[in-house]
């Protein structure tokens, strides 16, 4: 019955619906994933032709609003179970969304749990998840497992709760299963950080994606399990569950959707619990290569003439999570031959390597930055990556090793490019030290990318220009790109992030300022002079060639451009 049907849609070349029909599937994938998987079929396409052979109609859920009391029709352990949502109920019959239409038990089942007549509709299985995750919260389907069978825990029973998790109690029903669930999807959705924030009356959990913070949709009863969630954490991260009232920072590795991540965890006591914060890494993931930042051709001349140096320093800069390693790794890259011996200390290794020696910091051992960067001085080393300048022992450490026939990169904390010089001084290393090893300072933001899919060409918005600063004549005549939303963007206008670059060269000129300890200002105007551009110019750059919008470049570029 289903071959036919299946060569009815058209999408399946001669002998791969028998193929597909015979193929192994893993427990609970569908047909339709199964077809997706084997390459002979994109999902929606699928769908959509399958709907129309079956009599279903095919709905993008993605744009309905769900009443509560179409919510209420189905409980959220069996829209997870059978991967599904409820549309609509008329009063006699509820419309349920499937991306497995082939299922002939499924419309029986949900009778069952429904109490009502059930038709079924189509739609893509991401479309799905994502407006069950909206109505019924992440993870819904655990708590309310864990509520029909009693396991809520107040703050003082946290240590019985990860006793029960770990020694083997009901693993579908637990905290161990609901900490997954945050995490799975906050890789799906590709966040870079998730924070669990104890608020008075809730257990707040964000995501950050593409830079910006979104609240996750949490059923309502989680706070009372805020205890027992918390100490899960720490357990997976190694760290003590009774310390509840001092800082800590811990690891988690951990495989995902069939990806190693690393993850970082930082746990901080605050007025209503700790609050802990996780720094998501792709381990293995594929490295960015040089030409893919996106420097501007002087730029990109200036920082090509610096990697092939034999020796000096490049310093990148910029805050936390402005994509310093990212630039890091493409630079090694670019210059990993054979006849380079490169060694980089990192805390933590981000991407993994092939022929270079990458050292992971170990503090709680006293393998230091100083330390490994000591170390690798009678290694013989000619090109030295070190993940972060913090104190002036790493930092003489570094200028000696550049002032020995080193190539050396690392990373600074400042806000542009010129201020680099001044950090250095104020860690206590003499200027003419710093202006004789420094070869380049380069400082980068990240901004978000305009989906391309919905970007649209217009007039950029007069407040924006008036908070820019500049004349509006400045835009006259030049394409501007504005944000607009879509489906592929989730209704953000922007998909993706990129950089904008601010990259500094130490002519003898500026060397002569530093020298002389003069302010940052007079360095910058200097390199300015001779040619640099600004972050922010960096960013009008990119907004005409429609990679990013006005609003982008102020948000990431206010504070720190005059």
């Amino acid at each position: 019955m289903l071959l036919p049907l299946l060569d009815r849609t058209g999408l399946f070349a001669p002998g791969q619906a028998e193929r597909l029909l015979s193929a192994d599937r893993a427990p609970g994938e569908g047909l339709v994933a199964a077809a997706v998987r084997l390459g002979f079929a994109g999902e929606e396409e699928l769908l959509r032709a399958s709907a129309k052979e079956l009599g279903m109609e095919f709905i993008d859920v993605s744009e309905r609003e769900l009443p509560q009391d179409v919510a209420e029709k189905l409980p959220a352990r069996a829209v997870t179970q059978y991967r599904v949502v409820p549309v609509s109920f008329d009063g006699a019959s509820l419309l349920v969304a499937t991306s497995e239409p082939f299922d002939p038990m499924l419309a029986d089942a949900l009778r069952l749990v429904a109490g009502c007549d059930v038709n079924l509709c189509v739609c893509t299985r991401e479309k799905i998840i994502k407006l069950s995750n909206k109505v019924y919260g992440v993870g819904a389907d655990t708590l309310a497992k864990m509520a029909e069978s009693g396991i809520y825990v107040a703050d003082d029973d946290a240590n019985q709760a990860n006793k029960f998790d770990l020694e083997g109690g009901n693993q579908e029903a637990s905290i161990v299963k609901f900490v997954n669930q945050i995490i799975a999807e906050a890789d799906r959705q590709a966040a870079t950080d998730i924070h669990f924030e104890p608020m008075e009356d809730e257990l707040r959990i964000r995501y950050r994606v593409d830079g910006l913070l979104h609240k996750v949709d949490v059923p309502p009863q989680l706070h009372r399990l805020q205890a027992a969630v918390i100490s899960r954490i720490k357990v997976m991260a190694g760290l003590d569950i009774a310390e509840k009232r001092l800082p800590m920072d811990g690891r988690i590795g951990i495989r995902v959707n069939g990806k190693e991540i690393d993850i970082r965890v930082a746990t901080c006591p605050s007025v209503y619990g700790e609050t802990v914060s996780l720094r998501l890494l792709q381990k293995g993931g594929s490295v960015i290569k040089l030409e893919q930042l996106g420097f501007e051709n002087r730029d990109d001349k200036v920082v090509r003439r610096t990697i092939a140096r034999p020796n000096g320093i490049l310093l990148v800069t910029g805050p936390t999570g402005s994509g310093k390693s990212t630039s890091l790794y493409a630079f090694l890259h670019e210059i990993n031959t054979i006849d380079k011996r490169i060694l980089t200390a990192e805390d933590p290794v981000e991407y993994e390597m092939a022929g270079i020696n990458q050292v992971p910091m170990k503090a709680e051992i006293g393998l230091t930055f100083a330390r490994a960067l000591r170390s690798f001085l009678r290694l013989d080393p000619d090109v030295i990556m070190v993940g972060e300048i913090r104190d002036r022992e790493t930092a003489e450490i570094a200028i000696n090793a550049s002032l020995t026939g080193h190539l050396v990169f690392s990373t600074l904390h400042t806000n542009d490019s010129a201020g680099a010089f001044a950090r250095l001084i104020d860690m206590g290393v003499e200027p003419f030290l710093v202006a004789s090893s420094v070869a380049a300072v380069l400082a980068q933001r990240l901004v978000r990318r305009l989906c391309p899919s919905c970007k649209s060409e217009g007039e950029p918005d007069p407040r924006l220009v008036a908070a820019s600063g500049l004349d509006p004549s400045f835009f006259a005549g030049r394409p501007v790109w504005n944000p607009v939303g879509c489906q592929k963007c989730n209704k953000t206008g922007y998909k993706g992030r990129g950089g904008i670059f601010e990259v500094l060269h130490v002519s003898d000129a500026v060397r002569s300022l530093v020298t002389a300890h003069r302010p940052t200002s007079e360095i910058r105007a200097k390199a300015v002079e001779e040619g640099m551009s600004l972050l922010r110019d960096d960013g009008w750059a990119k907004v005409f060639k429609g990679f990013t919008s006005v609003e982008e470049v102020l948000r990431v570029t206010e504070d720190t451009e005059e």
